[in-house]
């Protein structure tokens, strides 16, 4: 499953970056039309060899990446906690519940990432811009989405584990401050969605298992009875429009 995710990931970055340039020459010694060493010496420009296996190695991170700076960490830390409180095991699937997450993550965070695109990608393909100033303006909006989501107190945690100096505003913070500060506010919320929407049903677990028991039914599980009525009773307040449609929501308030 996750071999397959990291092969369409990785075709669609390769075709973004074989995107090529009208009009514009493509370097030698560059690789999608990218030098690395533009405007440097010519001998401290990287090999292509050695573009590919940078590449190549961050490629390996993607997955990690896309699952921990995005939505997809509370969306699927939601939805594995809903399927464990209706008690239907492996129903959906793990495939589907990736599945579902991956594509609201793409529904989210495309507006993010086009705009990611357009202020570092395109300046660094056209040669406006080198690498390092390509790099800080793209992860502007980055830094703005994960900003919104991180709460303070985890922020400030890392700052001091990191013993990194106080930032005089936000846009001052480092990724690898905002990272781990988010991904810690996203446990945390995908964790408390998560116990409310095990209430209701343990309601109905506890029901039904002081009827089976006042009854002398103490041979037949209590999850058997219990699981059509939280099937039924998640299917009649249409469950997945409402959670999934609050997972949403939650991100773009």
């Amino acid at each position: 499953m996750k071999r397959g995710i990291t092969t369409v990931l990785v075709v669609a970055l390769w075709l973004l970056a074989a995107r090529p340039v009208h009009g514009a020459p493509v370097p030698v010694n560059s690789l999608f039309g990218i030098s690395p060493g533009n405007g440097g010496p010519q001998g401290s420009q990287l090999s292509v060899p050695m573009q590919i296996l940078i590449l190549m190695t961050l490629l390996t991170l993607l997955p990690a990446v896309v699952m921990s700076i995005t939505p997809f960490l509370r969306i699927a830390v939601v939805l594995h906690f809903l399927r464990q409180a209706l008690g239907t095991q492996s129903t959906p699937s793990n495939q589907v519940l990736i599945g579902i997450s991956l594509f609201l993550t793409i529904l989210i965070m495309s507006p993010v990432a086009t705009e990611m695109y357009h202020k570092g990608w395109e300046p660094m393909e056209k040669n406006q811009l080198p690498m390092d100033q390509a790099f800080d303006q793209g992860t502007q909006p980055l830094k703005r989405f994960l900003l919104r989501f991180a709460r303070e107190k985890d922020i400030s945690l890392f700052v001091e584990v990191t013993h990194a100096q106080p930032p005089r505003t936000p846009a001052d913070l480092d990724l690898k401050v905002l990272i781990p500060a988010y991904i810690l506010s996203e446990l945390k919320a995908g964790f408390q969605i998560g116990a409310v929407l095990f209430l209701p049903f343990m309601v109905i677990d506890l029901v039904v298992a002081s009827v089976t028991l006042s009854i002398g039914m103490i041979q037949l599980p209590p999850v058997m009875i219990s699981a059509p009525f939280k099937i039924l009773l998640f299917v009649l307040v249409d469950g997945w429009n409402l959670v999934l449609g609050s997972l949403m929501k939650s991100f773009y308030t």
